[in-house]
């Protein structure tokens, strides 16, 4: 790897850790696409893993009062149950057709959330919070982080959805991803294994993430409700255009 990719993979580390202490969602979406530039698609996908889990660790101390405890149980049974399929879709998928879908959804959610916004605040959010919705939104969150890297979107579509707290939204967010990242990890060391190169790359970019992530933490816990709205659909936003222009960019790569 030369200077110029670590450089990158190193900036984008601290950069992203940030945004995820903030918002409690974040570091994949930027991280994903942009590792993408850095590295292949199979190694980058285990490096946002490895980093996101490590982060995990670092940024939840001080929130565990705001998980929703039963909420979190229902989406980690969800996202085990959907890593199998997802490590199969890893293995055999093509990851250009699977990323410009998988953008391309999320671009959709938040071009639709964003549109419904003021509709509604004034007549209360068009889903109701059942278990029967944590597990499927756990489900589908578990196939995308094997598959993409990505367990942040399908899970705060959902909460957006329901009009879960700001508060409850970042604390179990990152109590998920804690639990979500960490089984990825060893399903991926267990399955399709971990090159060794991987692990010392992650274990090089992640004191910059826990730099990022010192400095998100604080600017998160004086971020008000309006704000954390804004800004969470503002990242799927960007989570669904980066992803489709990188896949596409992969695409126009192979066809010349």
């Amino acid at each position: 790897m030369d200077l110029l990719s670590w450089a990158g993979l190193a900036a984008t580390s601290c950069i992203a850790a940030l945004l995820y202490a903030v918002s409690g969602f974040g570091f994949a979406v930027l991280a994903a696409p942009l590792f993408l530039l850095f590295s292949d698609p199979a190694r980058a996908v285990q490096l946002v893993i490895i980093v996101s889990t490590a982060l995990s660790l670092v940024v939840l101390p001080g929130l565990w009062r705001a998980i929703a405890p039963g909420l979190l149980a229902r989406l980690a049974l969800g996202s085990l149950a959907g890593l199998p399929i997802g490590i199969v879709a890893f293995r055999y998928a093509d990851p250009v057709l699977v990323r410009i879908t998988v953008g391309a959804t999320i671009l959709a959610f938040a071009a639709l959330m964003a549109k419904s916004r003021r509709h509604w605040a004034r007549h209360g959010p068009p889903l109701e919070m059942r278990p029967a919705g944590d597990i499927a939104a756990g489900a589908i969150s578990g196939i995308a982080t094997s598959l993409v890297g990505m367990a942040g979107p399908p899970v705060l579509i959902y909460l957006l959805l329901t009009g879960a707290s700001s508060t409850t939204v970042r604390a179990t967010l990152l109590a998920y991803f804690s639990v979500s990242y960490g089984a990825t990890l060893v399903a991926h060391a267990a399955t399709v294994g971990v090159p060794s190169q991987t692990w010392l790359t992650a274990g090089a970019l992640i004191p910059f993430g826990f730099a990022g992530a010192f400095v998100g933490r604080r600017l998160g816990n004086r971020l008000g409700a309006e704000a954390f709205g804004i800004l969470a659909m503002s990242l799927l936003a960007v989570a669904g255009l980066y992803t489709v222009l990188a896949a596409g960019a992969s695409l126009a790569g192979h066809s010349q």
